[in-house]
C-alpha cells in the first residue's frame, strides 16, 4: 500500500462550507432584521458577502491581513454595499457568524461513507486546514466527523498557512508521516494542491465545481465516491 497517511482539507472538500455559511447568514439576516435596514433581498446580500469573503480570504492566506480583520471586514464591506456604514453591527454579525456557523452540519454527499471506507482499509486520516482552531473543532464535532481523524492540523497551531511548506512539515512531524507515504486531498488548487507540490507530496484535487485546473494534481475526482478508485 503506497499511502499510509491521508491528509484531508475540511472546508469545501468534505464539510459543505457554502451550504452551511448560507444557512448561518440567513439566520443572521433574520436576527438583525436587515430587511428593516433596506436589504430586501437575502440572495443579493449573500452574493455580496461571498464576493468580499473570497477576496479577503485570498489576502489572508497570502499574509496581507490578520484573522480579526478578515472576520469583521467581510461583514462591513457587504453591509457597505447597501450603504449601511455600521461598524458595531459588522462586529456583532462577525461574532454571531463564528458562533453559529460551526453548529451547522451539512457535508458533501458520500463524506461519511468514504471516511468509513478509508478507515476500514487502515489508512491513517488527518486534517490540514487554514481554518481557525476552535471553529474547525466545533465543525467536526457537530458534523460527527471528529472520530475519523487522528490529527487535526490548523494554521493557528502550526503558525503557517497552506500552501506554505511549513504547515505540511509540521503535519509530518505531528503525525509521524513521511512525504512518500502521504497524500493530500483538497478542493483548493492554490492552497491544497500547490501546497502538496511544495513538499513533494502526491495529491487529489476534489473538483466539485468542474473547473479546468491550472495546477496539476496526481489525481482528480469530481465526487468523493470516486476516491474508492484511488485507494
Amino acid at each position: 500500500m503506497k499511502y499510509q497517511h491521508i491528509f484531508f482539507d475540511l472546508d469545501h472538500t468534505i464539510w459543505d462550507f457554502e451550504a452551511n455559511a448560507k444557512a448561518t447568514l440567513l439566520d443572521l439576516y433574520a436576527q438583525h432584521r436587515l430587511t428593516d435596514r433596506g436589504i430586501e433581498s437575502f440572495p443579493l446580500f449573500f452574493e455580496r458577502y461571498s464576493y468580499h469573503n473570497e477576496r479577503l480570504w485570498d489576502r489572508y492566506t497570502k499574509g496581507f491581513i490578520k484573522q480579526d480583520e478578515l472576520r469583521w471586514k467581510r461583514m462591513w464591506l457587504a453591509l457597505l454595499d447597501f450603504k449601511i456604514a455600521d461598524e458595531t453591527l459588522s462586529h456583532q454579525m462577525a461574532v454571531g457568524f463564528l458562533e453559529q456557523l460551526p453548529l451547522k452540519n451539512a457535508v458533501f454527499p458520500y463524506t461519511i461513507e468514504i471516511l468509513n471506507y478509508l478507515t476500514a482499509k487502515n489508512y491513517q486520516l488527518h486534517l490540514i486546514t487554514n481554518g481557525f482552531e476552535a471553529v474547525q473543532q466545533k465543525k467536526l464535532y457537530n458534523a460527527q466527523l471528529q472520530g475519523f481523524f487522528q490529527k487535526v492540523i490548523t494554521s493557528e497551531v502550526s503558525n503557517s498557512l497552506k500552501p506554505n511548506k511549513e504547515i505540511f512539515l509540521f503535519a509530518m512531524e505531528q503525525t509521524g508521516a513521511r512525504v512518500e507515504n502521504s497524500i493530500m486531498i483538497g478542493d483548493n488548487l492554490d492552497a491544497d494542491i500547490q501546497g502538496a507540490i511544495n513538499v513533494g507530496m502526491d495529491s487529489v484535487f476534489v473538483n466539485h465545481l468542474g473547473i479546468q485546473p491550472h495546477i496539476p494534481s496526481t489525481y482528480m475526482v469530481h465526487h468523493l465516491q470516486q476516491l474508492e478508485s484511488i485507494f
